[in-house]
């Protein structure tokens, strides 16, 4: 009998994320690699959306949103089994606790993170050295009411994550629920106020993605930050359905600590963003 069947006979689950697939693997896990294959799918995306525009597309205008809307689905697959295997099923198997090894694969995970966002920032400093404001673009004020609003936001909902956390290890389970509910409350009004802030630039300011060179670093930095940011956002709705069926508690609480360095990550790059891209492009050198 597999362990998927053992599972499910004994705490009546289904456990789709750990069956050995594809036969004879073992214990490998394919998940990752189905998750990366979503990621550089959605870069693809951003790719053909960009030559798909302009006088002389090289792709059809549709080609890219439909390899975005497909890239997404595979992610999310990807995403699902992933955090299955490495977090949930620990919870269905006698015995079982979550590995502190995670904690370590989030740090690594993280520092990878650092250097895609940093290929991001340079990209962005090297403009700044070849003049201000840059030609061929109109820059609009970026900073208004909507970014400091959506800033405060985003701040607020790392505070309301890491006392939830702190009141997991004390015991007040209520609370600890309450304030990850709050958490990806706050998550995903950030994601709306970020599009809200795109539809403003685009419809009524005429800023896009395509508007020369501070553009497509305006929107390929804001838009790699509201991509983690979302991801973020599923990720606490997972920890948030497992905290409602009483998962957690002071001892087994991995996915909640890595979650919560990921999404205080996600909350200091877009600190350091705002400073860079929304403040710096109002400041002439």
């Amino acid at each position: 009998m597999s362990v998927a069947e053992d599972d499910s006979e004994d705490h009546h689950h289904h456990l789709p994320a750990v069956e050995d697939w594809p036969h004879g693997f073992g214990e490998a896990s394919w998940w990752p690699f189905v998750t990366a294959i979503g990621v550089a799918g959605l870069y693809l995306a951003a790719a053909l959306f960009v030559l798909g525009h302009g006088d002389n597309s090289a792709v059809g205008s549709n080609v890219g949103p439909i390899a975005f809307l497909l890239s997404t689905v595979v992610f999310l697959v990807g995403l699902y089994g992933w955090v299955y295997h490495a977090f949930v099923k620990a919870y269905w198997a006698e015995g079982a606790s979550e590995s502190s090894g995670l904690r370590w694969g989030m740090i690594l995970f993280l520092g990878s993170e650092i250097a895609t966002f940093s290929a991001g920032f340079v990209y962005y400093f090297f403009i700044r050295t070849a003049g201000w404001p840059p030609t061929g673009a109109e820059l609009p004020h970026l900073i208004n009411s909507l970014v400091l609003v959506n800033t405060g936001i985003l701040v607020l909902s790392s505070i309301t994550l890491h006392f939830a956390h702190v009141s997991l290890h004390r015991g007040k389970r209520r609370r600890f629920v309450g304030l990850l509910g709050t958490t990806l409350l706050l998550g995903v009004i950030f994601v709306g106020g970020q599009l809200l802030e795109y539809y403003e630039f685009i419809v009524h300011e005429g800023f896009s993605l395509t508007e020369g060179i501070f553009g497509s670093a305006f929107y390929g930095l804001t838009g790699l930050h509201g991509l983690h940011v979302t991801l973020g956002a599923v990720l606490i709705a997972i920890v948030f359905g497992r905290a409602l069926v009483g998962q957690y508690n002071a001892e087994r609480d991995t996915s909640i600590s890595t979650v919560a360095m990921y999404w205080h990550f996600v909350d200091a790059v877009w600190i350091f963003l705002v400073v860079v891209i929304y403040v710096g492009s109002e400041i002439s050198l």
